[in-house]
């Protein structure tokens, strides 16, 4: 299936979001209000104002729910944690142009925190990768030291590793000298 802009970006987003939970194994990596504002910069979240100490707290037990969907492996559960999450929204979609981004559609009020704004923007984008029945392509990363989270593109959905550079050449090293060894 392939997935339009406004989604893959959604995915994105969450994806490094979860990923900057010490729940995926690593270090807290929201921790403070300039780090959640790097991560609005970096995605480009837009219609966000001044962020203040709610709005981290806010985001950081969102990042936590969102953790937990990507964990969950039957559908009525993800079902009803998709639900509960999006209902705490004022959903209001409408189409958009911006920053230089083509037309696209916001699912968040125009006057929502930033907290609201991930709620709607990326539950949405979860919502349908469920609907569509693409929702294995939420996965886990295979190498045995890392839990990052991430999102399979890939046509025949064949992806293992959260990332092929660090973790996936890490792997495919250490495979290649085990079988050396013997």
């Amino acid at each position: 299936m392939p997935f339009g802009h406004d989604m893959v970006h959604s995915l994105a987003v969450v994806v490094d979001l979860v990923n900057t939970s010490p729940s995926t194994g690593g270090e807290d990596r929201l921790t403070d209000l300039q780090e959640l504002g790097d991560f609005v910069e970096r995605w480009q979240i837009s219609g966000i104002g001044e962020l203040g100490a709610a709005d981290l707290s806010q985001v950081r037990a969102l990042r936590e729910a969102f953790h937990r969907v990507f964990t969950v492996s039957d559908h009525a559960t993800t079902t009803t944690w998709l639900n509960a999450l999006l209902s705490e929204t004022r959903i209001t979609p409408r189409l958009t142009e911006h920053d230089g981004h083509p037309l696209h559609v916001h699912y968040f009020a125009p006057d929502a925190s930033l907290h609201e704004h991930l709620s709607a923007d990326l539950g949405v984008a979860l919502a349908h990768l469920l609907v569509e029945n693409e929702w294995e392509r939420l996965r886990t990363c295979s190498a045995p030291d890392c839990d990052n989270v991430f999102f399979d593109e890939s046509r025949n959905r064949s992806r293992v590793y959260c990332d092929s550079r660090t973790c996936g050449n890490r792997m495919h090293v250490a495979a290649y000298r085990a079988r050396r060894r013997v």
